[in-house]
């Protein structure tokens, strides 16, 4: 299960020294309930070496402001502190799983 990050809980998650990946996602957004899956899996596939979180883009303005996400899902990909990486849009899941495994590489 991917964590649920928020506004308050990114920084701690950002500074943990494991690379973060964060999918900005609403309720009511078809293309963040089609990936939605695709993020569990993964996040339950590299717990052990990536944390993979989801950021409800209703209930935590402040990130998405900080990073100017204007479409969801957004999933922005974070190595040693910086955003590396960033995908609009829907995905495959094999999509997804390449930008996590750059991110380790």
């Amino acid at each position: 299960m991917a964590l649920q990050i928020t506004d308050s809980n990114f920084n701690e998650l950002l500074a943990s020294g494991k690379p973060l990946v964060v999918d900005f996602w609403a309720t009511w957004c078809g293309p963040c309930k089609m990936i939605a899956p695709f993020v569990d899996e993964l996040a339950q596939e590299f717990s052990e070496t990536v944390n993979i979180g989801k950021c409800n883009v209703d209930e935590n303005s402040d990130l998405p402001m900080q990073f100017g996400v204007r479409n969801i899902p957004t999933l922005l990909f974070f190595k040693d502190g910086k955003l590396t990486d960033k995908h609009v849009g829907a995905a495959t899941k094999a999509a997804l799983k390449e930008k996590v495994e750059k991110l380790l590489g």
